[in-house]
């Protein structure tokens, strides 16, 4: 084994010489070979307990959304489209069709099915449990948005009002499940626990980059019926998301101060990142803050009004909790 280990080895280096004397730009870096040789000497796993514990957590995001673009597309939600995979848990409460234009209902259609893939994946990678208790209703996003602005909106927000009130309430829901991902990457270590997230980082961030395309084109607009800007409503979100999460500044709007901007150079901020232009992370303590939205990861609410499931959120459930740090 010892030999043949050797004669790879050999072959590998004498491959990279070449590739470097061709002055080609295809040299692996330490952890490529690192990995390779796990490979070889039989020491790396397709999934690691530690992956199943994280991917599983993220199902939590991917039914929320889920089961928000069904409703909002269709009119119904998973147990209509994919009862398989709900696993006898308990339907969301308040989902209902959205007054979509037709591009918008698209777009939201497709989003629907693409969370259905992504829960399939995780089912398939790591298993999964049952779906959440979820609350999808208006009311509930009408108390997001309230706190967003530090009163109560007269008449409340109601996501499911029209193309525009829909595409501000998605800006609430991606953004976050992608974060996960990219915080939860580094700590990922099975070959096939990490093509699976790589394939649910790229559609996360695709979903968040249209939602913050379609409201950065119609940024100056006036969102009737309240006195303030689209960009107003996306800065006043992102505000809330960092309060929630309660590590900094993770979440921008679609405008910023320069020191926020690409290189220090833009206002513009069509896209949420950090000063290397790379995506925020957040770890699920920080995610379970914002969609409980009560700031601490011990004390459901929001959409998940009975907690989110799985070994992760469920362990935060039993700890103790500092009551002045809740709303």
């Amino acid at each position: 084994m010892m030999r043949k280990l050797k004669i790879c080895i050999f072959c590998a280096s004498s491959k990279v010489s070449m590739l470097m004397n061709q002055n080609l730009l295809l040299v692996p870096d330490a952890s490529e070979l690192t990995q390779a040789l796990r490979r070889l000497q039989g020491h790396s796993l397709a999934v690691y307990k530690e992956d199943v514990e994280l991917l599983q957590f993220s199902l939590n995001l991917e039914f929320l959304e889920a089961e928000f673009f069904l409703w909002s597309a269709n009119g119904y939600g998973l147990d209509v489209t994919a009862p398989q995979l709900v696993m006898g848990g308990p339907p969301p409460i308040g989902g209902q069709k959205a007054n979509l234009d037709f591009v918008t209902h698209n777009i939201i259609n497709e989003f629907a099915n693409q969370e259905i893939g992504h829960i399939r994946a995780i089912f398939y990678t790591v298993g999964g449990f049952p779906r959440p208790f979820m609350d999808i209703s208006a009311q509930n996003f009408a108390k997001f948005f309230d706190e967003a602005f530090g009163y109560k909106l007269e008449p409340p927000f109601d996501p499911y009002r029209d193309s525009l009130s829909y595409m501000l309430s998605c800006y609430v829901l991606p953004y976050v499940g992608l974060n996960g991902y990219v915080g939860a990457n580094p700590f990922i270590n099975g070959y096939k626990s990490k093509r699976v997230l790589a394939g649910l980082l790229g559609p996360e961030a695709g979903q968040d980059a249209v939602c913050r395309t379609y409201l950065y084109e119609r940024a100056a607009e006036i969102v009737f019926p309240y006195p303030y800007t689209v960009a107003e409503f996306t800065a006043r979100i992102s505000e809330l998301r960092n309060r929630l999460g309660m590590c900094g500044i993770k979440d921008e709007g679609l405008f910023v101060p320069p020191r926020l901007g690409a290189e220090n150079r833009t206002t513009s901020n069509i896209l949420s990142t950090d000063y290397f232009s790379l995506s925020y992370p957040r770890t699920p303590a920080e995610i379970l803050r914002i969609v409980y939205d009560t700031g601490n990861e011990h004390v459901p609410g929001g959409f998940f009004p009975a907690g989110a499931n799985g070994k992760i959120a469920r362990d935060f459930l039993k700890q103790p909790w500092n009551k002045e740090k809740t709303h």
